[in-house]
């Protein structure tokens, strides 16, 4: 059985779980803030956890047979070619960012980031002691984000700069970067000198309308450039820690080799089996899924412009994170504060995301339809 029963997703069922989302806020609030889904877990994983559990299979991590895995997936999902001895395991994307700033740029250095942008990119430059280069996203008139071009190139060139932290699929606005864009950051980061460090967790996400071209599939093999990666956002299985730094040719084995002894051994041994259960067998649930979240982000639209007026919203292109702008009802900066009070509602604040996200929040919609009307409820609540 690969589906699920969305009615059966609700918020008593819910609070019975005892992850961040339903612990970090007292019963009368409804979290929608941090990424995870609410969904349940893909059979085909949850099959190989237990049988991991039954024959007591639970000591220290073998990696055997994950890079094969991911590369398996990669092709059939991109036709994407990715080389096994190019992947190295790490306990998580943000783990695999800290590695890669730290190999490829040297302390001090300018590192370019996109805000409104996922906010653990600021404390990756942070504790590596570099220096942050902002390039905002760029937005139209009708509220749509994409990248400067302009803006890359002008940081690219300035001496100083020696790394860019690219989000692709971009978290929080659900931009999906076209192949003529990162065609363009590759012959820039080339001329220039640039290593790109491309965040690629959401592209499983990616919805019906938009594709993702994985950055290294068109940067040359001796590009200074990495992807990092897990399948703990699109399968749902974060707490089970694992996560992918492929690199290209040129730079694997630095890659590798440099890689913290303590940081390899904070990779967890039921998240290589969950992550091979994911790329192997994890297709038909994840179809699925995106399936309910093309639903939900278009009902959004609906729900929000029927009930909760004056809203910006631009229904992602992947995942699920509803990157709202809530500037008209005059919240102060911090709106989600202030719908925390009023609604009992948990948002991601917009200010986490840089300072362009002032007068914004980040809703999560990875939900059953019944949770995402109460949500909708409350935020109506605020303004009613």
């Amino acid at each position: 059985m690969t589906g699920f029963d969305l009615d059966a997703i609700t918020v008593e069922t819910l609070r019975e779980r005892r992850s961040v989302k339903w612990r970090e806020f007292p019963p009368d609030v409804l979290p929608a803030f941090v990424a995870e889904m609410d969904f349940p877990l893909a059979p085909p994983i949850a099959a190989a956890l237990h049988r991991a559990v039954d024959r007591s299979d639970t000591g220290y991590r073998s990696l055997v047979g994950l890079a094969e895995a991911f590369a398996l997936y990669a092709d059939r999902s991109w036709q994407w070619g990715v080389d096994p001895a190019d992947v190295t395991v790490v306990p998580d994307v943000v783990s695999g960012l800290v590695h890669a700033v730290a190999t490829l740029t040297e302390p001090g250095a300018g590192v370019v980031v996109n805000p409104p942008v996922y906010h653990p990119f600021f404390t990756v430059i942070s504790i590596t002691k570099r220096t942050l280069v902002e390039v905002p996203m760029s937005r139209d008139t009708d509220g749509r984000y994409g990248l400067d071009l302009d803006g890359l190139a002008d940081a690219f060139a300035r001496p100083d700069v020696s790394a860019f932290l690219l989000c692709s699929p971009h978290n929080p606005t659900g931009t999906v970067p076209t192949r003529h864009e990162l065609e363009i950051i590759a012959e820039l980061a080339d001329r220039h000198g640039v290593a790109v460090i491309s965040d690629e967790i959401h592209a499983p996400l990616v919805l019906p309308g938009a594709t993702h071209v994985p950055y290294l599939a068109l940067a040359a093999p001796t590009a200074r450039a990495v992807a990092v990666t897990s399948a703990s956002k699109a399968w749902n299985i974060p707490g089970l820690k694992c996560g992918q730094v492929i690199s290209t040719p040129a730079l694997s084995s630095r890659i590798s080799r440099r890689l913290p002894l303590a940081m390899s051994f904070g990779v967890g041994h039921l998240g290589v089996i969950a992550q091979i259960a994911a790329y192997m067998d994890g297709a038909e649930w994840l179809r699925r899924v995106n399936e309910v979240l093309d639903a939900n982000r278009r009902r959004l639209v609906v729900d929000l412009s029927e009930r909760v007026p004056d809203v910006g919203y631009i229904p992602p292109e992947a995942s699920y994170l509803a990157w709202l702008d809530l500037n008209a009802w005059d919240l102060g900066p911090d709106p989600a504060e202030v719908i925390l009070e009023r609604a009992r509602l948990a948002l991601s604040p917009g200010l986490d995301f840089g300072s362009q996200g002032r007068g914004f929040a980040r809703l999560n919609f990875a939900t059953s339809p019944g949770v995402l009307e109460e949500i909708v409820d409350r935020l109506a609540s605020v303004v009613q």
